[in-house]
């Protein structure tokens, strides 16, 4: 893999799941350009791996990741922060066509929020933090959080996450629509990585429109959601997978999905 494997490291990918973990535990996993980079050149690579079919992402020491590296913003000029290409990274993992688990122990804050709202599943542990404290800094969330954070809760649940800076511990998120489930202190990454098999075993062709169309269609009127829907639908009667699983339904065997 390109990039930066000592601030990103990639395991070898088993039964379709491939793990990335954010390794600077010294800086809290902050997010510095580098580590952006990589994320970005990562989920190029594994959209393409057809050996990959779902990804999990998880954080090295203390926390998931604690915000931007601030020690490489705090003196940026409007204009220089126009250049470091932070969209461009955010949509390279926004991109991924496979599903995104985020394995989530600590603090997910600023940055780290929005790294872990940009999965399709968030499992939490018990020790798991949300926040977008951007405002007690002077600025306001830019990877996103603004938008998607009134997507998932709500305006009157994220409005004051995004106003005070405060974040609300693993219960909360959950109960607030942040996280998908909570599981004890330590056993997100394996329960993330359970959750990636079980996906990893499904058709890959069938998986990649769920995501695409359930995502296309959050942002679309609800007719033009069902349209695509229904489209994606029909497009699967013609995939092997789609003969395969009804076949081995109806012979009351296990489907071997091939995505094809």
């Amino acid at each position: 893999m390109s990039g930066s494997p000592e601030i990103l490291q990639r395991e070898p990918t088993t039964d379709g799941v491939a793990v990335l973990r954010l390794n600077r535990p010294q800086a809290r996993n902050a997010l510095s350009m580098p580590l952006r980079r990589a994320l970005a050149e990562a989920c190029s690579e594994l959209d393409r791996d057809d050996a990959v079919r779902c990804v999990v992402l998880a954080g090295n020491g203390p926390c998931f990741a604690a915000g931007a590296d601030l020690r490489e913003m705090a003196d940026l000029s409007p204009s220089e922060v126009q250049r470091t290409n932070v969209m461009e990274y955010w949509r390279a993992i926004s991109a991924l066509r496979k599903p995104l688990i985020a394995a989530v122990h600590g603090p997910a804050l600023g940055g780290g929020c929005e790294l872990a709202m940009h999965a399709d599943i968030i499992v939490a542990d018990e020790t798991a933090s949300f926040g977008q404290p951007e405002v007690l800094v002077g600025i306001m969330p830019g990877g996103g959080a603004t938008q998607r954070l009134m997507r998932a809760m709500g305006k009157f649940r994220a409005m004051p996450m995004l106003l005070t800076g405060q974040a609300v511990d693993a219960a909360q998120a959950l109960a607030l629509g942040l996280a998908s489930e909570v599981v004890p202190a330590g056993q997100a990454l394996a329960r993330a990585v359970e959750l990636a098999a079980q996906i990893a075993r499904r058709p890959p062709i069938a998986i990649r429109l769920i995501k695409e169309v359930a995502l296309a269609g959050a942002d679309a009127p609800l007719a033009t959601g069902l349209m695509l829907e229904r489209r994606a639908f029909e497009s699967l009667f013609d995939t092997a997978d789609q003969k395969e699983g009804m076949h081995a339904f109806l012979e009351r065997r296990k489907p071997s999905f091939q995505g094809k």
